[in-house]
């Protein structure tokens, strides 16, 4: 039982406080039905909700690890450009938007990204088209 407030309006135009026990009764339901809605709802949320595949990385920092990884080993390679012209030397350097290529005997260049059509390992193995030699 709980205490509840009531104001009393007396004669006098006072309001005084009064405390008057409520009883509440506590309504629940059964256990049959609570472990009835408890097996029900993993097999509605299953069929109304299907699994979905998560999204994929908006970048996944491939080409960052691609070049770091010819810059450390100071690979030669060939960058071919979109209009045909190819430049053979080492990357250097590199950032979002270029490539530092070094060359021997000529000078070193600075090639905009969005020019490179595409760049592959330069040697004897690359020129033969590959390990197996086709």
């Amino acid at each position: 039982m709980h205490p509840k407030k009531e104001y009393r309006n007396d004669p006098g135009g006072t309001m005084e406080k009064e405390h008057v026990m409520v009883n509440r009764k506590l309504i629940r339901p059964s256990l049959t039905d609570v472990k009835e809605q408890m097996t029900a709802r993993p097999q509605v949320a299953q069929q109304v909700q299907p699994r979905k595949k998560p999204t994929p990385p908006e970048q996944t920092f491939a080409e960052n690890f691609y070049y770091v990884k010819q810059m450390q080993s100071r690979v030669p390679v060939a960058v071919v450009l979109t209009d045909g012209e190819v430049l053979k030397g080492t990357v250097e350097w590199y950032d979002k938007d270029c490539i530092k290529l070094t060359r021997n005997g000529s000078p070193n260049l600075l090639i905009y990204k969005h020019c490179i059509k595409y760049l592959y390992k330069d040697g004897e193995e690359a020129a033969q088209g590959g390990s197996n030699g086709q």
